[in-house]
């Protein structure tokens, strides 16, 4: 049994029944430098998409790398996350 009290036999049985395609567009990272960070993605030579304050203290910086279908979102008052808490899973 799994933490949600489900046996694996029946996971595998309720997958199979849903294939659903997915893709990952982007991804949020908390950063303490907005200006270091988008200097840091425009030296590896990534496309910015935007950089946008949509509202008052809210900034969004968006890059996606060449040939990518995943970007990279950084910003002022995007995530209530530590800059450096993003880790690989």
């Amino acid at each position: 049994m799994n933490q949600t009290g489900t046996s694996m036999k029946q996971q595998k049985s309720d997958a199979s029944v849903a294939n659903v395609t997915m893709k990952l567009e982007v991804d949020v990272i908390p950063v303490s430098d907005v200006e270091r960070s988008k200097q840091f993605y425009q030296r590896l030579g990534w496309r910015l998409d935007e950089d946008v304050s949509p509202a008052e203290n809210v900034r969004a910086v968006q890059f996606t790398p060449p040939g990518s279908g995943c970007s990279v979102t950084f910003g002022d008052g995007l995530t209530a996350a530590a800059p450096g808490s993003a880790t690989e899973r």
